[in-house]
């Protein structure tokens, strides 16, 4: 279970991969309990799953879209997410306001080095940081991805990397403050094999 402890500027995008999209804006916070979460995450991969596949076979539905539709079961977050998610998160009320950035390609044609990055705007004092980034995957076997430690010292709360993604999935990123503050940003990726693949 790999852990990190680092901070990193946001880099530029990786040219490697189509441009990566931001997961959030700033916006008005809304509260967001575990099940939500898992609720709202599995309706946007099945949708997800219509509009890739759509776009791949020319504006008409592909028998794909059609069964995710049918049947979300394979998009749902599988069991070890929610129990890795559980055992770090438990209970907490998540935050998405757009204070965490998450980034992340919308479509990854080679699903084994998908580049993120992921920042918090924090002012990061002795009174106010971050203290961790937690990064999860819905449809990997390894659901935690990473987890970064960070003090007041670190500067800023910003990290990048790559990950790699088994499948199309949402990738979910949480931050806890020195408040005991944890926000939430999530991000639906797309995996396939020349973009229109098997994701």
């Amino acid at each position: 279970m790999p852990k990190s402890t680092m901070t990193a500027r946001l880099g530029p995008a990786d040219r490697s991969e189509k441009p990566i999209v931001t997961s959030a804006t700033r916006q008005p916070p809304q509260h967001i309990d575990r099940r939500a979460l898992l609720v709202t995450g599995a309706a946007a991969a099945v949708t997800g799953a219509l509009a890739s596949s759509d776009a791949c076979a020319g504006g008409v539905v592909s028998d794909r879209a059609a069964a995710a539709l049918a049947d979300p079961a394979p998009l749902i977050p599988t069991a070890q997410f929610e129990k890795a998610f559980g055992e770090i998160i438990g209970n907490a009320t998540l935050v998405e306001d757009g204070a965490l950035t998450l980034e992340l390609p919308e479509e990854a044609e080679n699903g084994t080095i998908v580049p993120y990055r992921i920042g918090v705007e924090s002012p990061m004092t002795a009174e106010d940081y971050v203290t961790q980034i937690h990064l999860f995957s819905t449809q990997n076997p390894q659901a935690r991805v990473a987890t970064f430690h960070f003090t007041p010292l670190s500067g800023q709360a910003a990290v990048q990397g790559r990950m790699r993604l088994a499948k199309t999935q949402e990738v979910i990123a949480v931050a806890v403050t020195s408040a005991n503050t944890h926000l939430v940003a999530r991000q639906v990726v797309h995996v396939g094999i020349g973009g229109c693949g098997e994701g």
